[in-house]
Order: structure tokens, then C-alpha cells, then sequence
């Protein structure tokens, strides 16, 4: 079966999962950390090259305040106390994002894990915080024309690939989006052009590793064509 070098997800779900349930939203993302964490377990154990998790984007702010605090918390949270395990597992850890405007503790915390996995070899973790692909783009147009190397006439893709966010890491062969939401929410929008797409009705927290691999089989089951 063909595994898609990187995998992209669109975490949605945690706050209807909370409301099912007639309990708290940051339950719900509480829960959803923790699958996070099964899910980064199962796509290492795949062999999954890139794994890009969108944790906190550019529009969440505008969440209620306790929200977005008990948001913060549980990535800070959840960075620190699994940079030892992303270590003894060869996972590199990286993040896409505006990082310099979140609170610094959190930081602080993204600093340390990713020099504490940098030479890491494994599977890279990337987390998608502050993230917003309109504004990823327009920071690495902002990038390339203050360097001023060359007029913009001549810019290319690859110019502006190199100063996305993610530079380096391959494209997403496959974005998987929980919850049944058909839309992309700013992720990811230059990269994804041509990746495949799969949509579940399942809320993330109980998006477990048997969905995963539904998603993976529908992937390795359609053909690439890229346009052509």
C-alpha cells in the first residue's frame, strides 16, 4: 500500500464532542490533545515521513478568552512534557506560525523542544500554531522582497516555497479533516494544491488509529495526476 510522505489534519471536532456530551469545550480539547498524541504514535509507527497538525490558527483568537487560554495551556503543555518522548523516538519538532506572537512561556517551550530534537532523525512533527496560510504567504512574499535579490519578475515557486513556513518539508500528500467540515480554514493552501483530501465525520477525539488507516487506504486507492 502507498503511504503518503506527509499527512496534514485539520483537528476539528473537540468543541461538538464536549457538546454531545454536556460538558465543557476545554474537555473537549483536552480530549483532543490526548488523541493528538495516539495519532503522532501511529503515524510515526507507519512510517509517515512529515506529520503537520493544525493545533491554534490566526482566527482562533477571536475564541472566548478562558477558550483560547485553556488552548495555550494544553499545547504548552502538551510540547514540554513529550519533548523527552520526541527525543527517544528520533521525532524532529518544528512549528509553522507567527511563533513571536504567542505568549512567551509557550516560546520559550517551542524553542527548547525543537534544539532539544533538531538533529532528529525520525519522523518530523509539525505543529501549525498562530498558523494562517494567507498569512503565511504574505510573509514569504514580505521575506523574499526584502532581501531584494532579485526583481520580482523573476521570483518563482520555488522562491517562495523556500520562505514558506514549512521550507523543507515536503509537500502534504494527504490533509484529512475530521468533523464532516468541508473546507480548508486557511491551511496550508500553497502547499496542499495538489494533495489528496479526506473528509470524516468523526470528531478528532475519537479520530483513532483505525481511521487513520481508512484515510490512508482511500489515499493509496486514487491516482495522482497533479493536472496533468
Amino acid at each position: 500500500m502507498e503511504l503518503p510522505e506527509h499527512i496534514a489534519i485539520i483537528m476539528d471536532g473537540n468543541g461538538r464532542w464536549a457538546r454531545e456530551r454536556n460538558l465543557p469545550r476545554v474537555i473537549g480539547h483536552r480530549e483532543g490533545a490526548r488523541n493528538a498524541d495516539r495519532i503522532i504514535e501511529a503515524c510515526a509507527r507507519m512510517g509517515v515521513k512529515a506529520l503537520t497538525l493544525y493545533s491554534f490558527s490566526t482566527e482562533n483568537w477571536r475564541r472566548p478568552k478562558e477558550e483560547v487560554s485553556a488552548l495555550m495551556g494544553l499545547i504548552e503543555g502538551g510540547i514540554s512534557g513529550k519533548t523527552g518522548k520526541m527525543v527517544s523516538n528520533k521525532i524532529r519538532f518544528m512549528v509553522s506560525g507567527r511563533v513571536h506572537e504567542l505568549p512567551q512561556s509557550l516560546q520559550d517551550t517551542i524553542a527548547r523542544a525543537a534544539a532539544a530534537t533538531e538533529k532528529n532523525a525520525g519522523m518530523i512533527l509539525n505543529f501549525a500554531i498562530n498558523y494562517g496560510g494567507r498569512q503565511e504567504i504574505l510573509d514569504a512574499v514580505r521575506k523574499l522582497a526584502s532581501e531584494g535579490q532579485k526583481p520580482p519578475s523573476e521570483w518563482t515557486e520555488a522562491d517562495i516555497s523556500d520562505r514558506l513556513y514549512t521550507a523543507g518539508i515536503p509537500d502534504p500528500d494527504l490533509v484529512i479533516r475530521t468533523s464532516g467540515e468541508m473546507r480548508t480554514s486557511n491551511f496550508l493552501i500553497w502547499q496542499a494544491a495538489y494533495a489528496e483530501y479526506y473528509i470524516t465525520g468523526t470528531l478528532w477525539p475519537d479520530f483513532n488509529e483505525a481511521e487513520l488507516e481508512k484515510a490512508v487506504e482511500a489515499f493509496a486507492s486514487r491516482e495522482r495526476r497533479f493536472g496533468a
